[in-house]
C-alpha cells in the first residue's frame, strides 16, 4: 500500500516487525493509522464522530481507504483541552472498540489513564498510543504482560497547559533523551522492543521552531526506534502555510510523505485514502521501487 520506510543497517538493532495484538506488521513501509476522534471538542472535527454509531462507520470508511491501524480517542489532547474523567472516556470508547473489534484492523487507544489501557485491552484493543510516554502510575503495569503494541510519545507539560511559551535549550537533546528513557522503562517492565514505537509529539508542548528543529531530526529518533508521525492538519502547519484547519488536505500529505522520507513507520492522519495513494504514487515513481 505505501512506500518503504528505510531498511535498517545491518548492524541495527531496530525491529523490523511491529507487534500490536491480534496483528504483525511488517516495518518495510510506513503504515497508515486513521484518526477516530470520539470527543465533542477535537481541533479537528469539532464532535463530529462523538456518536459511537458514526465513529464506527468512520472507522470503517477509513478502514476501507487504507488503513493499517485506527487510533481511537475518548479525551481531546488538543491545546488547552480539559481533562475527563476515565468513565467519561471509557463511556466513549467502549462502545467504538466493540464495533470495529471484528473489522480486520488494529485497533489503537489514544490514553493516559491506566484504568481506561486495562479496559481498552480487555475491549479487543491492539494498541495503546500515550501521549505521556506510560508515565503515570501503574500505566507499564497495564500493558507490559499483554501483547498490545505501545506509542511513547514526548509531551511538556499537560494539554491545558503544554502551550504556554514552551522552553528548551535543545529541544531535540531533550525529546531524544526523554524517549530513550522511556524506552528504557518499557523494556525494564519486560516489554519487547518489537512492541514499541516512539513519537516527537509535535505541537505539544513545542513552538513552530521546536516542531521544525525535530522534524528535520527524524532520522535521528529513527535510527532509536520505529517513529511514529503526527502532523496531520496540525496548527504548525497551519502557520506554514495560512490555511485553517478544514484546508489543510495538501499540507498535510506533503508533511507525510516528507515524515516518511525521513523514516517515519507509522503515519497519523485524517485524511487516510489520500495519504495512502500519495506514498503509492511515491513507490511507483520515486526511487524506492
Amino acid at each position: 500500500m505505501g512506500s518503504p520506510a528505510p531498511t535498517p543497517t545491518a548492524c541495527s538493532l531496530l525491529p523490523l516487525m511491529f507487534r500490536c495484538g491480534r496483528f504483525t506488521f511488517a516495518l518495510d513501509r510506513p503504515l497508515v493509522m486513521g484518526i477516530v476522534n470520539v470527543t465533542p471538542d477535537s481541533f479537528s472535527d469539532g464532535g463530529r464522530y462523538l456518536d459511537a454509531e458514526r465513529a464506527i462507520a468512520q472507522g470503517l470508511a477509513l478502514k476501507d481507504a487504507g488503513a493499517d491501524l485506527l487510533d481511537i480517542g475518548g479525551e481531546s489532547t488538543r491545546p488547552g483541552a480539559p481533562p475527563v474523567s476515565a468513565q467519561q472516556e471509557l463511556a466513549r470508547v467502549l462502545p467504538v472498540l466493540e464495533g470495529l473489534r471484528d473489522a480486520g484492523v488494529a485497533l489503537s487507544v489514544d490514553t493516559m489513564k491506566p484504568e481506561v489501557m486495562a479496559a481498552a485491552l480487555a475491549a479487543g484493543a491492539d494498541m495503546i498510543n500515550d501521549v505521556r510516554g506510560f508515565e503515570a502510575p501503574g500505566a507499564l503495569q497495564a500493558v507490559a504482560a499483554t501483547n498490545c503494541g505501545l506509542c511513547l510519545m514526548h509531551m511538556r507539560g499537560t494539554p491545558g497547559t503544554m502551550q504556554e511559551a514552551p522552553e528548551y535549550t535543545d529541544v531535540a537533546a531533550e525529546v531524544t533523551d526523554y524517549l530513550a528513557g522511556r524506552l528504557a522503562a518499557a523494556r525494564a517492565a519486560g516489554i519487547h522492543a518489537d512492541r514499541l514505537l516512539i513519537d516527537p509529539g509535535f505541537g505539544f508542548g513545542k513552538t513552530l521552531a521546536h516542531n521544525l528543529t525535530l522534524f528535520k531530526n527524524l532520522p535521528r529518533l529513527a535510527d532509536m526506534a520505529p517513529v511514529l508521525v503526527g502532523l496531520s492538519r496540525k496548527s504548525m502547519l497551519g502557520a506554514l502555510t495560512g490555511r485553517a484547519v478544514a484546508d489543510r488536505l495538501l499540507p498535510s500529505v506533503v508533511a507525510a510523505l516528507l515524515a516518511a522520507q525521513r523514516g517515519a513507520a507509522v503515519l497519523r492522519v485524517h485524511d487516510v485514502r489520500e495519504t495512502v495513494e500519495a506514498l503509492n504514487l511515491w513507490f511507483e515513481l520515486g526511487e524506492q521501487k
